[in-house]
């Protein structure tokens, strides 16, 4: 195993357009860590400067106790798992699996010994003498993690493997993966686009926008305590509802948004730095709003849109009195939606509430009694 350090890693191409900004991370010793962001932000670009297949243009990437700025791809301890299988279709699992091994020069026994040893951790033993045009998808990545596991890397290194199956299959990979991490107890990168399997696998997650860092954390922390919009609106399904406002009051651990409709919403948050009339953004997730009848505090208008039955729950799409975006209320399995067109009111629960600041900062929430 081996840490992972980045100093103030830069990334830029000849037109010296920069792509990666000054990214510092320490990834720990057997940490599995996740890289998650939208397609073309840099994280993919990150990972492969870490592997050596890209040039660092500044900054320091140190892999155990060593600069490895300069240190060949081969001679970096690492091994990496493409999105694409890359494996040799004439080939056999076999073979494939021991191809690196035997290019080393590794005697016949040892070779056969990492494979099988492989096989068995990622349950593919039965699968040895075919060739990767009769596997599955699902197989064939197991083939392309074993490929990785006989070298015993000190670092491992995942771009996007589980892209191309589908959606049962990476499921079932996402638990491979994670138990894979247990047993191994390697140091692992993984970079993904999908918020969902950054979340299940990720011990601590890194989301990257455009090239920075935005925020890193556990998943907990990051799904409950949001440093930004940006990673509030990122993580989890439907994202987070958004409604713009302004301030009209403050209090000691309140801040009182009025919203555009007109309906005023009491936050727990720190409002410090807040004054009244500053813009904000009020943001709070489909599973803590309620439906409420009639008038009162924490109250917003709205009119239902759309509605998704999804078996274990019901998405309701309301938009606001006033406008702005759809809201998303997520309702348990066994409640009765509100029809199509129907007027309805939404509580939404000063404890749960985010404010953000007009830059997209979020305001530090406070301990507060539901209204």
């Amino acid at each position: 195993m081996a840490l992972v350090r980045l100093k103030n890693i830069t990334k830029h191409y000849a037109d010296k357009q920069a792509v990666i900004h000054g990214v510092d991370l320490d990834i720990a010793d057997g940490e599995l860590v996740v890289l998650v962001g939208p397609s073309g932000c840099g994280k993919s670009t990150l990972l492969r400067m870490i592997a050596g297949l890209e040039d660092i243009s500044g900054g320091e990437l140190h892999i155990g106790t060593r600069l490895a700025n300069d240190v060949p791809p081969a001679q970096r301890g690492l091994a990496m798992v493409f999105q694409s299988y890359a494996l040799y279709p004439h080939m056999s699992v076999f073979e494939n699996m021991a191809f690196a091994l035997r290019l080393a020069g590794q005697k016949p026994a040892a070779v056969e010994s990492a494979v099988a040893r492989a096989a068995a951790i990622l349950q593919i033993g039965h699968l040895l003498q075919r060739k990767p045009k009769e596997l599955s998808g699902g197989q064939r990545q197991r083939v392309a993690i074993g490929r990785a596991i006989v070298r015993k890397p000190e670092v491992f290194l995942f771009d996007e493997p589980l892209s191309n199956l589908d959606a049962s299959l990476r499921v079932q990979m996402r638990v491979e993966i994670s138990r894979l991490h247990r047993e191994l107890k390697t140091t692992m990168i993984y970079v993904t686009h999908d918020q969902v399997e950054a979340m299940t696998l990720g011990q601590r997650i890194v989301v990257i926008n455009a090239g920075r860092v935005e925020q890193v954390g556990t998943p907990h922390a990051l799904y409950k305590q949001p440093g930004n919009l940006f990673v509030a609106g990122f993580l989890g399904a439907p994202k987070m509802n958004f409604m713009e406002g302004e301030v009209a009051a403050v209090g000691p651990q309140t801040v009182a948004v009025r919203l555009a409709g007109g309906a005023l919403v009491e936050a727990a948050a720190d409002g410090a730095k807040a004054r009244a009339g500053d813009k904000v953004t009020l943001g709070v997730r489909a599973e803590h709003l309620s439906l409420q009848a009639g008038a009162g505090a924490n109250l917003v208008a709205a009119e239902v849109g759309h509605i998704e039955y999804l078996g274990d729950q019901t998405i309701v799409y309301a938009l606001p009195s006033g406008g702005g975006p759809m809201i998303a209320l997520r309702l348990a399995q066994d409640s009765a939606a509100p029809a199509a067109g129907s007027r309805i009111g939404l509580h939404v629960p000063a404890q749960h509430c985010h404010v953000f600041d007009a830059a997209g900062l979020a305001f530090q929430r406070t301990i507060a009694r539901p209204l």
